[in-house]
């Protein structure tokens, strides 16, 4: 019985240096799919910019306090921002005014200033009732537009967060709903001082 050994194998030299170099290209080109070309990359940076420089705003925005006068008005509470409120005056003195709208009460001296007062009751169709000594007057100014508003009684001054303004507004009858800004959480009707002060409907230009 012949045994036959099998033929030995020739031993091939490993080049490790070539393996290397292979491993190195394969991982490059590993890194070239997955890396976003330039424009890619940077409009991911500008998006990320953006939504940071967002954050800050929303903080502003969400902690942003408003300060309002607030008074009541034929039972209901009502409120001025304070940036349109120069003084609150005592009623004093008043000179009704012939030939002027029902909403105008008349005239007051402070301190030899002529101003003019608005019963925004009547303006706004609300309930009335009669004149007190703890009535005051609020007196508005934007620029040169100046006059007073009627308030029944005086609540004080406080702060608010902007955003406690509710746009939706409870069903007050007779307040014209452009003359809102909003109505805060406690149910304080925020008036729009500023549009007040605009509305040609409050000047009186007539001539007496």
């Amino acid at each position: 019985m012949s045994t036959h050994k099998p033929p030995l194998r020739k031993k091939v030299a490993i080049d490790w240096r070539e393996v290397h170099r292979r491993l190195e290209m394969a991982r490059a080109d590993a890194e070239c799919i997955w890396a976003p070309d330039a424009r890619v990359t940077q409009r991911v940076l500008k998006a990320r910019a953006q939504e940071l420089a967002r954050e800050p705003e929303k903080v502003q925005l969400a902690d942003a306090q408003v300060e309002i006068l607030e008074f009541i008005l034929a039972q209901e509470r009502y409120a001025v921002e304070s940036r349109h409120v120069r003084e609150v005056y005592p009623l004093e003195n008043l000179t009704p005014l012939p030939c002027t709208p029902p909403f105008v009460l008349g005239i007051i001296n402070l301190r030899s200033e002529i101003v003019s007062v608005i019963d925004i009751k009547k303006f706004f169709d609300l309930p009335e009732k009669g004149l007190t000594d703890l009535n005051k007057v609020i007196v508005l100014q934007s620029g040169p537009m100046l006059f007073g508003i009627l308030a029944d009684i005086i609540v004080g001054v406080r702060r608010i967060r902007a955003a406690e303004i509710q746009p939706s507004l409870p069903t007050l009858s007779g307040v014209r709903e452009k003359y809102l800004r909003g109505i805060t959480s406690d149910r304080t009707v925020l008036l729009d001082a500023g549009k007040l002060l605009a509305d040609e409907q409050i000047i009186v230009q007539e001539q007496v």
